[in-house]
C-alpha cells in the first residue's frame, strides 16, 4: 500500500519537544512531508528519556513514548545555543515551509530564531508557536504542561466521581488529552495558512495555547454556564445533559449506555420489559429525564443486573442502541475492527528491526496515511544535514527509510 502524501514537498522544522508540538510534526509527515527534527546533542527530546517501557538495546534505546509521536522525522542533534548551530538552524528556516517550536516566550529570540527575524529571512514560513499560555497576556512566560493546564483550564473540575463520593477526587484524563488537541490544531492551523499562502505568497505566525484549547474543549461545559449559569461538577461517568448516558453495572461487570434521543429510550425501556417507563410523562422527554435524574437512574440500574454485559451487548446491538463494554488497551489492539481498519503497524528500522506503532486515524481515498519511516535515533541523519548545510547545497533530501549515517 503507497502512502497517501498530500503534503508532499513541503519542509518542516520540528525545534518542539515532549509532546504537543511533536505530535504536530508527526501529523505533518504522516501526510507526506519532509520533517526534520532538531534535538539537543547527547540528550535530545525529553522524552526519549521517559521509560521504560524501552525499544531496542541498551546502546540506541528508545522509550516507548518517544516512538509514539516521532514518526516519519529525520533527526538532527544541534546546539542552538552555540553560533555554528543557530547558523545551520537559520539554514533550515530560510527553505522551510513550517517551522514548529514550543519554547518560552521570547526565548528563541536571543538566538535570531524568533518569528520576526526567520519570517523576515523566508517571508513565506509559517511559523507555528506552542506555549501553555500563549504569546500574550499575563500568564504568558509561565511554563505550561498538560498536566496543570488540565487543573487551571477546568477540565480536572469536570472529570471524576462525584463530589461526597468515598474517595472522590478531581481526575486528569488518562493520557495527556490537552497536548495531543493542541497538535491537532495546530496541524490545522498550519494547513490554514499553507492554503492561505497560496494567495498570498506570505506566511504567518500561529499562536497556539494549551489554555486556550482546553477552555475550547469544555464545549457543553461552557456552554451550560454561559447560558445557565450553572457551576459545572464532576459527574463521574454520567453526563451533564443526556440521561441515561453512563456506566451501568451488569450481572457480571460493566457496560456503557449512551442514549441519545428519546426514541432510543423508548426501544430501551421496551427491550428491558419496562414500556411504562418510557411513557411516563416524567420520563418521556431528556429534559425530563435530566431533572429526575436521581429517582430515574436507580431503576435502569436495577435492569441492567439482569443479564452479563456481553448478553446486553448483543441485545442492545440488535436494538441499534448504543452501548459498549468497556475494553482493555491490549483488548482494543487486539479487536478484529481495530486490526480491520489497519491502525496497528509495524514500521521497520534502518537495522531491520520491526517497530509496533499505532497509525495516524486518517484515510484518503481507502489508504491509511502513515509515514513508512520510523522513529529516528539521536541524531540519526545528523550527518547528511550538517553536509548538506555546509556544502550551502540547499534543505538537505530525505533519503527514503535508511539512515543517513554509515
Amino acid at each position: 500500500m503507497a502512502q497517501p502524501t498530500p503534503l508532499l514537498g513541503i519542509k518542516v522544522l520540528d525545534l518542539s519537544r515532549v509532546l504537543a508540538g511533536p505530535w504536530c510534526g508527526q501529523m505533518l509527515a504522516d501526510y507526506g512531508a519532509d520533517v526534520i527534527k532538531v534535538e539537543r546533542p547527547g540528550e535530545g527530546d525529553d522524552t526519549r528519556g521517559w521509560g521504560p517501557p524501552w525499544f531496542g538495546d541498551a546502546a540506541d534505546q528508545m522509550s516507548a513514548y518517544y516512538l509514539c509521536t516521532n514518526r516519519g522525522k529525520r533527526s538532527a542533534a544541534i546546539d542552538i545555543a552555540s553560533l555554528e548551530g543557530r547558523a545551520m538552524a537559520r539554514q533550515l528556516a530560510a527553505e522551510a515551509d513550517v517551522l514548529i517550536e514550543n519554547y518560552k516566550v521570547d526565548q528563541l529570540a536571543k538566538y535570531g530564531l524568533d518569528a520576526a527575524s526567520l519570517r523576515a529571512l523566508n517571508p513565506g514560513l509559517i511559523y507555528c508557536s506552542i506555549t501553555g499560555f500563549g504569546q500574550t497576556g499575563p500568564d504568558a512566560h509561565r511554563a505550561g504542561y498538560d498536566f496543570a493546564i488540565q487543573a487551571a483550564g477546568g477540565l480536572m473540575s469536570i472529570t471524576g466521581e462525584r463530589e461526597g463520593t468515598p474517595g472522590s477526587e478531581p481526575q486528569k484524563v488518562g493520557v495527556a488529552v490537552v497536548d495531543l488537541m493542541t497538535g491537532v490544531y495546530a496541524t490545522t492551523a498550519i494547513l490554514a495558512a499553507l492554503h492561505e499562502r497560496h494567495r498570498t505568497g506570505l506566511g504567518t505566525h500561529i499562536d497556539m495555547a494549551l489554555l486556550d484549547v482546553q477552555v475550547a474543549m469544555l464545549a457543553n461545559q461552557a456552554s451550560n454556564h454561559l447560558v445557565g449559569g450553572t457551576t459545572p461538577k464532576r459527574m463521574g461517568n454520567a453526563h451533564s445533559n443526556i440521561v441515561p448516558y453512563q456506566v451501568f453495572a451488569t450481572r457480571d461487570g460493566h457496560l456503557v449506555l449512551s442514549l441519545g434521543n428519546d426514541t432510543q429510550f423508548a426501544k430501551f425501556c421496551e427491550l428491558a420489559g419496562h414500556p411504562e417507563v418510557a411513557k411516563d410523562e416524567r420520563y418521556a422527554g431528556n429534559a425530563g429525564r435530566v431533572v429526575r435524574r436521581a429517582e430515574l437512574v436507580p431503576q435502569l440500574a436495577a435492569w441492567m443486573l439482569a443479564h452479563d454485559t456481553a448478553e446486553w451487548v448483543r441485545l442492545l446491538d440488535a436494538a441499534g442502541l448504543p452501548c459498549a463494554p468497556i475494553a482493555t488497551i491490549p483488548q482494543v489492539l487486539a479487536s478484529p475492527q481495530v486490526q480491520a481498519r489497519g491502525m496497528r503497524r509495524e514500521l521497520p528500522t534502518a537495522d531491520g528491526r520491526r517497530m509496533p506503532m499505532v497509525a495516524a486515524p486518517v484515510l484518503f481515498d481507502g489508504e491509511r496515511a502513515i509515514s513508512a519511516l520510523a522513529p529516528p535515533g539521536l541524531d540519526e541523519h545528523g550527518d547528511a544535514v550538517r553536509a548538506a548545510l555546509s556544502t550551502r547545497s540547499g534543505w538537505p533530501l530525505a533519503n527514503s527509510h535508511a539512515s543517513d549515517k554509515s
